[in-house]
């Protein structure tokens, strides 16, 4: 009959990979967050007595974005706090991975297809749950006497909901691992740190943090802008008279603001206008500050970064291309890199126009740097960290395949054969990303099930050995130049405006 019997209710799922697997989608783990609830920490969901069918993914979160292969979010849509559970049909006590889409905070879904958990499920014998959250100024705009970090508080309340239920799909609720990209991967850096998560996972895996979080006068100052644009006051009262879609527009306006204006300082180069907020209550520290002070050291960690995470960016045109040295000047001024970083980097690619050195620099600031400090600093508080990178470059149809933001995800999945991941991966997969996908899903459920993923952890000084991800087709072409000595003197404080 494929019923699970939740604490809520019971739900049935679909059976899917000939059987295999057992599917149920769109459960509810928390109220909509609308009306009363709106800007308010998520509260339980109804409870149902009837078996609830949960063969479809739940609503998205309110956004613009309408990203390929997933659905768009619709006004109106309000039960958005919902996850999904891909079980073996014979389950019985199996590691548990719970993922966090990315989307810079402000789009995405747990319903993308290279999200889907059945092979993961199936080849990696564990049960994997994903999940929606609030999004944009709905998750994280500052609105005065709210709670903040919403989005992060319903990643809690799913974690929850997994500890109370998940053994009833098979899972152990004692071997949970808190897993993410992106947005995804900082919120997990967030969660390994806040006391309002503790106990609820053992173990974290974090492809390509990103870095810094959000000083409390900076969400301040956005969530006046947004109020602007609005037409709204800057109240609380004010913004709850707002409507979902009001402030989603209101957010667009005010990120093309920023990306018209190279007056704009850091927020020019990249208009992410939400994230996670040091406010001392929900999320106490920068989460890179708190894991170098041991708050995280009974958390396995396993961390991965790409190795051209910013050319994702330059295709999709979401940032100003920068192609004179005098740009480059200015775009380091702008991020206060330390003086003589760019320099370095024009050394180490003497050949590369100015726009190459500035994707690399920009990968490297925002994905690359925080990832492997995040694993270092753990490793030096004593708590058990991972390092590795994913560098799948290739030359295909249309050129130079790159290892970007994003390529790593469908092969940790297993999801590298969907038509809609070939624009990520450059194309149909060869025999040997077939077998660089075994190889990371197998990484993946080794170190769920035991915190192993099959190579040493850096040692307690922070150094050590760092997996590299790339087909055994192509690991003897010259290797990227190594910047990270460059980043010595590089600082990461919460943002301002």
């Amino acid at each position: 009959m494929d019923v699970f019997r939740t604490k809520d209710g019971p739900v049935r799922g679909r059976r899917v990979a000939d059987g295999d697997v057992v599917a149920v989608l769109g459960v509810p783990y928390a109220t909509p967050p609308f009306g009363a609830a709106r800007f308010r920490e998520p509260l339980p969901a109804e409870p149902w007595r009837e078996v609830r069918r949960c063969t479809g993914y739940g609503p998205v979160a309110p956004q613009s974005a309408q990203l390929p292969g997933a659905p768009a979010w619709s006004p109106g849509d309000e039960d958005v706090l919902t996850l999904n559970v891909w079980t073996p049909a014979d389950a019985a006590e199996l590691p548990v991975l719970v993922w966090i889409h990315g989307g810079a905070y402000t789009f995405g879904s747990s319903a993308q297809p290279d999200f889907d958990g059945t092979v993961l499920a199936r080849d990696g014998r564990v049960v994997v749950v994903t999940l929606n959250y609030r999004l944009g100024f709905e998750g994280f705009g500052h609105v005065p006497s709210a709670p903040a970090n919403r989005g992060l508080l319903d990643q809690v309340a799913a974690l929850r909901w997994v500890r109370d239920n998940i053994g009833a799909f098979g899972g152990d609720p004692g071997n949970v691992t808190v897993a993410g990209q992106s947005a995804g991967a900082t919120s997990v850096a967030c969660l390994m740190v806040m006391d309002r998560a503790r106990g609820l996972f053992r173990r974290a895996i974090a492809h390509s943090a990103v870095g810094p979080c959000f000083s409390a006068a900076l969400a301040r100052d956005i969530t006046a802008r947004v109020a602007a644009a609005a037409g709204v006051p800057a109240t609380e009262d004010g913004l709850a008279a707002a409507s979902p879609k009001a402030l989603v527009t209101a957010s667009d306006d005010v990120v093309d603001t920023f990306r018209r204006d190279a007056a704009s300082g850091h927020l020019h180069y990249d208009p992410v206008i939400y994230g996670p907020v040091v406010d001392g209550e929900v999320l106490p520290r920068e989460p890179l500050t708190a894991v170098a002070a041991g708050a995280a050291s009974d958390v396995d960690l396993l961390v991965c970064h790409t190795t051209q995470e910013c050319w994702l960016m330059d295709a999709v045109g979401s940032g100003p291309g920068i192609t004179t040295p005098d740009g480059l000047d200015r775009f380091a001024a702008d991020f206060g890199l330390p003086e003589g970083l760019v320099a370095g980097y024009r050394e180490l690619m003497p050949d590369a126009p100015v726009a190459d050195i500035h994707l690399a620099v920009f990968g490297d600031l925002l994905f690359a740097e925080y990832s492997s400090r995040l694993a270092e600093a753990q490793a030096r508080a004593g708590g058990p960290a991972y390092s590795s990178r994913f560098d799948r470059r290739r030359t295909g149809p249309g050129g130079e395949v790159r290892a970007w933001h994003c390529a790593d995800v469908p092969f940790a999945f297993g999801n590298h054969t969907l038509p809609a991941v070939e624009f990520l991966i450059g194309g149909p997969p060869s025999p040997a990303d077939h077998r660089l996908a075994r190889s990371m899903v197998a990484a993946w459920a080794a170190f769920a099930a035991t915190g192993e993923p099959g190579w040493q952890p850096l040692g307690t000084t922070g150094t050590g050995p760092v997996h590299v991800w790339a087909p055994d087709d192509t690991r003897d072409r010259p290797p990227l130049p190594d910047t990270r000595a460059l980043w010595r003197d590089a600082e990461y404080r919460p943002l301002g405006l």
